[in-house]
């Protein structure tokens, strides 16, 4: 039985917790697209990774496992993550792709998610159910929770 993206992602938050401690639609800022970060507002967010506004169910629209960095560029944890992030995109070499939502600009997106707490760290396995962290992780639990929960290797 299918179930709702909030509790969803209310379950993925509680149970991934304990490892670590509105409306406004800006342009998104894609980078390089062909294997760099990517820069989601609500539109990009609907066309790439799950439109939540028709679908109560989670459905992923993406092609590889994804990571989706809820952040404000006010937040020191998110400040430290982002470095973090972008090195992983560029040592799975196009394995999975990981992507960026600023609280601060796609405050619609963030609420549908019931982010709370900065940064919130989404992942995305292929045919599975979403799955999130709250907090600053290290790099090292990073890579294990890719190896576990997106199955993807380096």
């Amino acid at each position: 039985m299918r179930k709702n993206v909030s509790a969803i992602v209310l379950s993925a938050v509680l149970f991934f917790a304990g490892l670590s401690s509105v409306y406004a639609n800006e342009p998104s800022d894609s980078g390089n697209a062909e294997n760099g970060v990517i820069t989601l507002d609500k539109s990009a967010f609907i066309e790439k990774v799950f439109d939540y506004e028709k679908n109560q169910d989670w459905d992923f629209k993406g092609s590889k496992p994804a990571i989706v960095d809820f952040y404000a560029d006010w937040c020191g944890p998110c400040k430290k993550l982002s470095p973090l992030l972008e090195e992983i995109q560029e040592e799975y070499n196009g394995k999975l792709q990981v992507y960026k939502v600023d609280t601060e600009k796609s405050r619609e997106l963030s609420a549908a998610f019931g982010i709370r707490s900065l940064p919130t760290i989404v992942f995305i396995p292929m045919n599975e159910e979403p799955r999130a962290v709250l907090g600053f992780v290290p790099k090292e639990q990073l890579t294990k929770m890719i190896t576990d929960i997106l199955k993807v290797s380096k």
